[in-house]
């Protein structure tokens, strides 16, 4: 039970949570103009700095959690970044927003769950950390 809960759930769960944003932040990088127009159309100022920091939020922090490296700082970027999207641009407003912005709100917390708990035992983070240990001890 120990290898389920400290190795494979972790791993299971980063690629999960980050998958819906590395394919989110991928696929901006072929649609900028759409993209930057939905931003503005909302209100966000510097439409063209506001889609490069999605994409480097979605696509690099994806990344990071994926591959579990800076995962606790990436979690926390991705935790922001669904809270500020889901009641920017989806809000409230009707059942098919209010849907993706309980979404956001449910993954946030996801984030905050493995900031707080860290990538797990298979990730580059607690490689690092077992080197470091090693390199400590020598």
């Amino acid at each position: 039970m120990d290898n389920l809960k400290n190795n494979v759930l972790p791993l299971a769960g980063r690629i999960l949570i980050c998958f819906i944003f590395v394919m989110s932040g991928f696929n901006k990088l072929g649609g900028a103009e759409g993209t930057i127009g939905y931003i503005a159309s909302k209100g966000v100022p510097l439409p063209s700095i506001a889609y490069a920091l999605a994409v480097i939020v979605e696509l690099g922090g994806g990344l990071l959690i994926l591959a579990g490296f800076m995962t606790q700082w990436a979690a926390l970027a991705l935790a922001v970044f669904c809270l500020f999207t889901g009641f920017v641009f989806h809000g409230f407003g009707d059942m098919n927003n209010s849907i993706h912005t309980m979404k956001n709100i449910g993954l946030a917390g996801g984030f905050l769950f493995v900031a707080a708990h860290g990538a797990g035992m298979w990730s580059l983070d607690a490689l690092l950390a077992r080197r470091r240990t090693g390199l400590a001890h020598a």
